[in-house]
């Protein structure tokens, strides 16, 4: 495998949505995942914040680290710029939605600010921190991660809308066959490993 550094910016977008998703992968964020997946406007909704998020404190993060955090040699510092970070971002991401589609608000409740605390936000932030990427891979990265979180969640609201209306054994309804399912999907995903992997 090439060194991280060495990686296409586009090879690694594709690559962090399909062979090395963040939540299919390493089960980051599972927990809004499972929970607001029971609805298709939900998780449409929440994967495009997700997105956004990740997508954008990649970018400032890493724009912190190479010109503030470095420089200073505050390093040992990191983690809490870049919750600092993670939580702006998301507060103004919050104050956006509640501003044009109040409605998406209310049906995200209280997993919107749990963004903050997400662990796939923070998980794609220090894998761009420990790989070393430079900023159009970092930018890209983060964009697929979220586009990758995205997929997942909106794959896992159809297949529960599917099998909402069909016989699933008393045992496993609710949150046992959506395990089952998730196992599956993550299953189905390391059918891309013949493409790059950036894990």
């Amino acid at each position: 495998m090439p060194a991280f550094s060495d990686i296409n910016p586009i090879v690694l977008f594709f690559a962090s949505i399909l062979t090395s998703n963040i939540l299919l992968s390493n089960f980051l964020g599972t927990c809004s995942f499972i929970a607001i997946s029971k609805e298709w406007k939900s998780s449409f909704g929440l994967g495009l914040a997700v997105t956004l998020v990740i997508g954008i404190c990649c970018a400032i993060c890493w724009t912190v680290l190479q010109y503030l955090v470095i420089p200073l040699g505050i390093e040992y510092l990191s983690f809490i710029i870049f919750i600092i970070v993670i939580a702006a971002v998301v507060q103004m991401l919050e104050m956006v939605i509640d501003r044009y589609s109040p409605s998406l608000y209310l049906s995200l409740g209280i997993f919107l600010p749990l963004i903050t605390v997400n662990c796939a936000v923070l998980g794609a932030v220090l894998f761009m921190q420990i790989r070393n990427y430079g900023f159009l891979q970092a930018v890209a990265f983060g964009f697929g991660a979220g586009a990758g979180w995205w997929l997942a969640i909106m794959l896992l609201a159809a297949i529960r809308k599917r099998i909402e209306n069909n016989p699933v054994p008393a045992g496993l309804k609710g949150t046992g066959i959506t395990l089952i399912v998730i196992g599956f999907m993550a299953m189905a995903f390391i059918g891309f490993s013949g493409m790059i992997a950036v894990q």
